[in-house]
This record gives structure tokens, C-alpha cells and sequence, in this order.
């Protein structure tokens, strides 16, 4: 367990970080790669979506069964899933959505409404980053090759997300340390997130702990896969692009979940 939990911490610092390597692309490149961004985040969803129903899913139900029986067990599985849906659901709905509140911005072409926008955005992600970090971790410490897919499904969708970040905020300061410095925050939370949850759920975790966080973290990643990753994906590009990194995303996982049965 002790050499699980360093992975974790690890898999979890490099899936945040990825937030901060996004405000870097953005502030040495002229011009983002629609395409790229479009691929990635389809990439991301396919992943998210492909691990919730085949990997984590199941496994919550097995854990859930253990505890309570088959029956009770299903009912339990399901219901932590939605419950997890209503959460993300509540965080979202609590705070302004980066995209639209990025077009907003655009369109007034006023430095103040950047950079505000910016810092909703920020706090947009560090609230949506806290559940995938603890996501993260708490699948590495049951298995650590389900903690790495799940790390670089976050870590792909996370640097589009510092992106996002970090642009509004260069536009109105003209400051690149202040840009990535509100990137790096961002992505920070993703560790301080699930070491702070694991700290505080470490003297219950169990078989129906775990059964119930990844039954919810399944539900929370749909919802992020269907509500926010694949409609930015589709504003990026409007062709097939999204569509083969989502088909590319289920595959590869696919095969990485076979390779290591």
C-alpha cells in the first residue's frame, strides 16, 4: 500500500500538471491546432467514457456485491453512479461555463472582462479538477494500472483546459508569468484534491468505499465526457476529427485493459 500511495501522489501531480503544460502551449504558439485540440479532447472523452462502463463500473458493482449481496449490491452500484452525476452536476451548474463565458469575453473586447473571465475559469477547473484527482489516486491504491489509464485520460483533457486558462488572462495583462501562474494553480488542485480526500477517507476505505467512489467517479466522468469534452470538441472542428480520436480514445484503451488481464 505504502509504495502505491507515492504512485498515486505521482500519477495525480503529473495528471494536474498537465493543466500548467496547456498554459504553456498557449503562450509559445501563435495558433492552436483546432484539429489538435478537437482530436484530443474526442481522444479523452472516448477514454473516459470507454473506462466508466467496462472498467470502473463493473469493479464498483464486484466491491458492492462483496458487502451487500448481488441485489443490494446492484442497487447500491447505481445509485452512487447517479449520485455521482447529481454532484458534478451541482458543481457545474454553481459556477459560469469556461466556453461561454470565453465567447462573452471575446465579444465585449474589454480587458476587464478577460481577465475576470479568466479567473472563472480557473476556479471552473480547480472545482472540476478536485473529484478527478481523488479519481486518480484512489484508483491507483486499488490498482495501479487502472490509476495510469486514468491518469492520462485526465492528463489529455487537462491541457486544453490550462488553455483555456491562460489565454484570456495573457489577452488582458499581457503578463505570461500571470498566465501560466493561474494555470499552474489550476492544476494543483488535482493533488491537493485527492491527498486532502484520501487523508480524510483513508479510515474507511474498503471494499464499499471503493465500491461507491468508483461507481460516483464513473458517473462524474460521463457527465464531463458527454456535457463538457465532446460539445468543445465539436466547436473546435465540426468535421470527423472528434469522432476518430473518440473511437481512437475507446480502442486504445481497449487494448491496454486486455494487455494487462
Amino acid at each position: 500500500m505504502g509504495n502505491n500511495v507515492t504512485v498515486a501522489v505521482l500519477l495525480t501531480l503529473i495528471a494536474g500538471m498537465a493543466t500548467a503544460l496547456g498554459g504553456i502551449i498557449s503562450l509559445f504558439t501563435k495558433q492552436t491546432k483546432k484539429k489538435f485540440l478537437s482530436a484530443s479532447l474526442g481522444f479523452s472523452s472516448g477514454v473516459m467514457i470507454y473506462i466508466s462502463f467496462v472498467e470502473m463500473f463493473p469493479k464498483a458493482h464486484d466491491y458492492l456485491a462483496q458487502s451487500f449481496g448481488i441485489l443490494r449490491g446492484s442497487w447500491a452500484a447505481c445509485a452512487s453512479f447517479f449520485i455521482g452525476i447529481l454532484i458534478i452536476m451541482a458543481i457545474d451548474n454553481l459556477i459560469p461555463s469556461p466556453e461561454s463565458s470565453l465567447t462573452a469575453a471575446k465579444a465585449e473586447h474589454q480587458e476587464a472582462a478577460l481577465k475576470r473571465m479568466g479567473v472563472l475559469t480557473a476556479v471552473a477547473i480547480c472545482i472540476h479538477n478536485l473529484p478527478e484527482g481523488l479519481a486518480t489516486f484512489t484508483s491507483t491504491l486499488d490498482d495501479v494500472n487502472l490509476g495510469i489509464t486514468m491518469a492520462s485520460a485526465i492528463a489529455i483533457h487537462n491541457i486544453p483546459e490550462g488553455i483555456v486558462t491562460s489565454v484570456p488572462i495573457f489577452y488582458a495583462t499581457g503578463s505570461k508569468r500571470k498566465a501560466f501562474g493561474i494555470s499552474l494553480i489550476s492544476g494543483i488542485t488535482e493533488p491537493f484534491g485527492a491527498i486532502v480526500g484520501y487523508l480524510i477517507m483513508r479510515p474507511f476505505l474498503g471494499s464499499t468505499a471503493y465500491g461507491i467512489i468508483f461507481a460516483a467517479i464513473a458517473g462524474m466522468m460521463i457527465y464531463i465526457s458527454v456535457q463538457e469534452l465532446i460539445p468543445m470538441a465539436r466547436e473546435y472542428d465540426k468535421g470527423n476529427t472528434m469522432i476518430f480520436g473518440f473511437i481512437a480514445g475507446m480502442a486504445i484503451i481497449a487494448v491496454s485493459l486486455m494487455m494487462f488481464m
